[in-house]
């Protein structure tokens, strides 16, 4: 699908250069009002629908060239903007928006230009390291959506850095919840405090004051279910704590959107986006923030621990929706290949059809035969004449009737099938 915008005085002029330039099938995505006057109308339209480009012939039948038409490009940096936010599902509202912010800047490339508008539009808010001492962080968001492991992944970027490092669970409904985070702080050589009421969680607050970092994995809560979110609330009313939103890509985007907005109501500011490896669509992302109203802070575009979190910026993020073109994979040619093999063997060998020895080298000792090609008698023997070889003459003589009979039975075929035998009476 390709989208193109369109700037005019009037309604009608502005529909009138959309059907010129795309035809009869656009679709018009969004319209509004210039400030400084006049109309702006995006319309899409698919590939397969563009009408032809008109014929370069002139009069006296098309004989004469057209005078030469300058060049225009194909497309431009805002075109290639909103190819990709479509692409990425981004909703038409806020796909507008970062469309035009990403027009008015005066540079050719799409992603700086689309940074640009991520950047005026979002903020962006790493998460610690643990070198400043900060609040503990509190992990919260739906089901699966890989707070355990974000919490492995942070505790061990703060232990590369060497800062002093609490992890907390409150999983202790689900199976298996503490068991897979306590392997994680297993191998870091970290103490893992299980605790499973807010006066509990008040105790290693209390333990931890003096950490560095303090992580906290809480249960998965249904955003939809009013018990599970005051359950959440009075567990984060036991300390001074951030809770961070963490979420997967590839999301509805209006149903992340409804997520995000029900974890705000207890006190969420900065959303981790996970599983980015396997998201090809970053709509939902943008709609999420953009609906919520929350920052981006880091990213996990891997399963594995020790490859870590993402800090996320708006050239980044910009990268992930517009990636460079990948070169196309060079073209294996097999004959060089075969050549190389046979190259491995000695001239005397006998090779066979594929480049492959008819037999395997002789390593016995050489002996002389006692008959045909290469037989040399001793000088106790008679002597025996070889029996004479086959005269040549035969084999072509025998030969020779084939070709003269070929040669007229497809002489007679031509005959038959031309026009001039048929005539004959």
């Amino acid at each position: 699908m390709r989208l193109k915008s369109f700037h005019a005085k009037t309604m009608s002029d502005a529909m009138r250069m959309v059907r010129q330039s795309l035809g009869d099938d656009a679709i018009i995505v969004a319209t509004r009002e210039e400030e400084g006057g006049g109309v702006r109308v995006t319309a899409a339209v698919e590939e397969d629908d563009l009408p032809p480009a008109p014929s370069s012939g002139t009069a006296r039948g098309g004989r004469g060239k057209a005078p030469p038409k300058p060049v225009e490009p194909e497309i431009d940096v805002g075109e290639v903007v909103a190819d990709a936010l479509q692409r990425h599902g981004v909703p038409a509202a806020l796909a507008e928006q970062l469309i035009d912010a990403a027009s008015g800047l005066d540079t050719e490339d799409p992603r700086l230009a689309l940074g640009s508008a991520l950047d005026s539009f979002f903020t962006f808010n790493p998460l610690p390291d643990g070198r400043s001492p900060v609040k503990p962080l509190a992990l919260v968001g739906p089901p699966g959506s890989g707070k355990t492991l974000v919490a492995a992944k942070l505790a061990a970027r703060a232990v590369f850095r060497k800062c002093s490092v609490g992890v907390i669970t409150t999983d202790t409904v689900r199976a298996g919840g503490v068991d897979q985070l306590a392997a994680f702080t297993r191998l870091m050589k970290l103490k893992l405090a299980t605790v499973e009421d807010p006066d509990a969680l008040a105790g290693a607050f209390e333990v931890h004051r003096r950490t560095d970092l303090v992580l906290v994995d809480t249960a998965g809560r249904n955003p939809f279910d009013a018990d599970d979110m005051q359950d959440l609330r009075a567990m984060l009313s036991a300390g001074e704590v951030e809770p961070v939103l963490v979420l997967p890509a590839g999301l509805d985007a209006m149903e992340a959107a409804d997520m995000a907005l029900a974890f705000k109501a207890v006190g969420v500011r900065r959303m981790l986006v996970t599983r980015l490896d396997i998201a090809r669509r970053l709509g939902s992302v943008l709609a999420i923030a953009a609906r919520a109203r929350l920052s981006f802070c880091d990213v996990s575009i891997s399963s594995k621990v020790a490859e870590g979190l993402t800090a996320l910026n708006p050239l980044a993020l910009a990268r992930m929706m517009i990636p460079a073109e990948e070169k196309a994979p060079a073209v294996k040619e097999p004959a060089p290949r075969r050549a190389a093999r046979t190259a491995e063997w000695d001239e005397d060998d006998d090779i066979g059809e594929g480049g492959h020895p008819d037999h395997e080298p002789d390593l016995t000792p050489e002996r002389k035969p006692k008959f045909g090609r290469g037989y040399e008698p001793e000088d106790d023997e008679p002597d025996l004449e070889p029996a004479p070889p086959p005269p040549p003459p035969r084999r072509a003589a025998a030969a020779k009737p084939s070709k003269p009979t070929t040669q007229k039975s497809a002489t007679k075929a031509k005959a038959a099938s031309s026009p001039s035998s048929r005539t004959l009476p």
